[in-house]
């Protein structure tokens, strides 16, 4: 038996390439996504409406915003809740670059906090040694769905007075003490790219219970416009908005949501 590797001229253990993000996508996410097209209406309209919804009555939060990315959705949870240029954000080293990329944008500085090495989730004892007077908030992220210690995270966030800004791009479906993850904390995002176990190819999504925050990530979400394409076009009447913000394009398409429908259900 040879024991070449295959770069080197050795025998491929696959005859077809192991794809690192294969959605299982079957028939009924074909035939919403179709549906959606014949529709006439691509964009953010009902159908992201819809998914906002049932994701939020899964997780059991009050509200749930749908974008196109959990990144977008961790960058406006941070710009919501007022983080910006001298403010530190405490983070663990093992994620994702988007986790302190986010802190980056909003002119913060991302502090590291360890990892605990069983749970491979932010450790709360490193968190406590690393707080200063200009740390302003604490992004755990729960490491491949297995949900950081959360009881001991708010314990230190409200002792210090810290906004908590879950990042969740694995965690949808966990629970954490018989919670669910989106019910948490303040802010909670999730991941549906193309390998996670909920995808709609690129997107993501915000859940919090708070009314307030809900309507600055809606407003923030879309060219900080005051109202929605989807909320100006679908009435009789023509309706004007405002730019209010200096906002982003974070929104989700109807044509993602499609897939998240079934998806949610799958």
């Amino acid at each position: 038996m040879s024991t070449r590797l295959a770069i080197d001229g050795g025998k491929p253990v696959r005859e077809k390439m192991l794809v690192f993000g294969a959605p299982c996508f079957g028939d009924e996410e074909i035939a919403e996504v179709v549906d959606t097209i014949k529709s006439g209406w691509v964009g953010t309209g009902p159908k992201t409406k819809k998914f906002e919804e049932e994701f939020a009555a899964y997780v059991g939060a009050k509200y749930a915003v749908a974008l196109n990315s959990c990144t977008a959705g961790l960058h406006l949870s941070l710009i919501v809740s007022g983080i910006g240029p001298g403010d530190e954000v405490l983070a663990p080293p093992l994620t994702f670059g988007a986790t302190a990329n986010v802190v980056e944008h909003v002119g913060a500085r991302p502090v590291f906090a360890d990892i605990d090495p069983v749970t491979l989730c932010i450790s709360p004892p490193e968190i406590e040694k690393v707080i200063t007077p200009r740390t302003k908030a604490i992004m755990p992220v729960h490491y491949g769905g297995m949900p950081c210690a959360m009881d001991e995270i708010r314990a230190l966030a409200n002792a210090h007075h810290l906004v908590v800004v879950e990042d969740a791009a694995h965690a949808v479906g966990a629970k954490y003490m018989g919670r669910m993850v989106g019910t948490l904390s303040p802010l909670t995002n999730f991941s549906f790219y193309a390998n996670k176990n909920l995808s709609t190819a690129e997107g993501g999504m915000v859940t919090t219970d708070d009314a307030a925050l809900e309507d600055k990530l809606r407003v923030y979400h879309l060219h900080g416009l005051s109202r929605d394409a989807w909320k100006r076009y679908h009435t009789k009447h023509f309706s004007l908005s405002e730019v209010v913000v200096p906002g982003y394009k974070y929104n989700m398409t109807d044509i993602q949501a499609s897939l998240g429908l079934h998806q949610l259900h799958k």
